[in-house]
């Protein structure tokens, strides 16, 4: 059969493919197992409470959260269990509804100060984050204080209440701390949720912790970052006073990354379990497949395209290699769902085969060297498959873990989808000369769902 010998040729390349990724992937696995668990120590609770409160600013950048940015503000207010901090909103003028919802906030809490930006939006993440510092500094200049940290979140936070304290302790050493961010806990039938879930799982309990072992950069997570003033001062000085890129569409990413490469220490707080469950900034990520699409298409677009466009591979060989895992999704997004056709077509011709007592055509096609890198790349598989599904139960229970497998192939679908929104995105704005946009996200806060996670 002609399609017989299609599949085998096609075998050639994705398998290589494949079986490159698997070892990448692999490798880090084993560095986890051997490396994991030396991390730096999580301070115990009387640790934190031994430590003085410095002053701590939130950054929270919004366009059109009038929705969720009042219960998120009222709710985190409610339950940090820290003192010292003052939180700037960044809105637009164009954006009465959010401004609304803000001041309404600000009128009962004197630590919450909204910075309206001087045009209209929607610009960048970046950019309204950079208005909300400079909101900060002229507080700073009025009431004769500085903030000693600057911590950014988003609109749909679910704050862990030792998150300040967190950062408080580890920024006496670091200038940049991460607190690890998960997805909340949803239905085990909404996929594309789960996805997150899995997915963010894996990276925060094993990838991060592995990365900053092997000496790696770490990109900021966006939320539950917390900045030295001196890094970001450092930062402004090399952008006429904007400490957060506003051309691009992943500033945390690129923050990290800059930060890094100016010689700042940087440390991910290792994922601990109190009563509560992880300690973690948590929130509702996509639960759609188009919403899901429009976010990861911008972090495809701003970490893999426009990180590729900036930096190239002009670093050193130890960062290269971030770069790679960073930007292979690019490739191995694309060719994911075809490989899951391709297995399931032969699969189903094997059982045919067999249930007729004919010889497996396809079995012919394909030369020796190439069934052993292909099971070579079955075997890969499903030991990260099992990863997964472990990094996974860590979190959120071996019975929502054991639909990972399940999942698997619809992540590849998604981000596949992803992957080319992201090309379109990228290569659509540099065909016009235009600039890359802030894509919105519509977010959901868990009180308006019912859910606590």
């Amino acid at each position: 059969m002609w399609i017989d010998h299609w599949v085998a040729a096609c075998l050639v390349p994705l398998a290589f493919w494949i079986l490159l990724s698997g070892l990448d992937d692999l490798f880090i696995d084993l560095v986890y197992w051997l490396m994991g668990k030396k991390q730096p120590g999580s301070p115990a609770g009387a640790e934190l409470d031994g430590v003085s409160e410095r002053r701590i600013a939130i950054l929270v950048p919004l366009w059109r959260e009038d929705r969720v940015i009042a219960p998120m503000l009222r709710r985190n207010l409610s339950t940090l269990r820290y003192a010292n901090y003052d939180v700037f909103v960044g809105v637009y003028p164009n954006d009465e509804g959010t401004a609304a919802a803000v001041a309404g906030v600000a009128r009962d809490h004197p630590s919450v100060h909204m910075a309206v930006c001087p045009h209209d939006g929607p610009t960048s993440k970046g950019d309204c984050l950079n208005h909300a510092y400079a909101a900060m500094r002229e507080r700073e200049h009025a009431h004769g204080v500085r903030y000693r940290v600057v911590v950014t979140h988003d609109a749909e936070d679910l704050i862990h209440p030792d998150s300040l304290r967190l950062i408080n302790w580890f920024s006496r050493r670091y200038q940049m701390v991460q607190v690890p961010v998960l997805p909340l806990p949803t239905a085990a039938r909404e996929f594309t949720h789960g996805v997150y879930c899995d997915e963010f799982a894996e990276y925060q309990s094993k990838d991060i912790p592995v990365r900053r072992r092997l000496g790696g950069f770490l990109p900021s997570n966006g939320v539950g970052t917390g900045y030295a003033r001196p890094a970001l001062e450092r930062l402004a000085r090399e952008r006429q006073g904007r400490p957060f890129d506003p051309e691009c569409l992943t500033e945390d990413y690129e923050t990290g990354y800059r930060l890094h490469a100016l010689g700042f220490s940087q440390v991910f707080v290792p994922v601990r379990f109190d009563a509560s469950g992880p300690v973690a900034t948590r929130e509702y990520f996509p639960r759609n497949f188009r919403a899901a699409i429009r976010q990861r298409g911008r972090w495809v677009a701003g970490i893999a395209l426009q990180g590729w466009e900036r930096h190239g591979w002009r670093t050193s060989w130890r960062q290269r290699y971030w770069f790679w895992r960073d930007r292979k999704g690019l490739m191995g997004n694309l060719l994911s769902p075809l490989a899951n056709v391709l297995f399931l077509y032969g699969l189903a011709s094997c059982l045919a085969a067999a249930g007729n007592g004919a010889v497996w055509h396809l079995g012919t096609c394909i030369p020796h060297w190439l069934r052993w890198t292909s099971g070579s790349t079955l075997v890969l598989s499903a030991l990260q498959t099992g990863v997964r599904v472990a990094t996974s139960a860590r979190t959120y229970g071996l019975r929502f873990a054991a639909a990972a497998p399940l999942r698997m192939p619809w992540a590849n679908i998604v981000n596949c989808a992803a992957t080319l929104e992201g090309l379109r995105q990228f290569f659509g704005a540099r065909s016009r000369r235009g600039a890359l946009v802030w894509i919105k996200t519509e977010h959901i806060y868990p009180a308006q769902t019912g859910e606590t996670g």
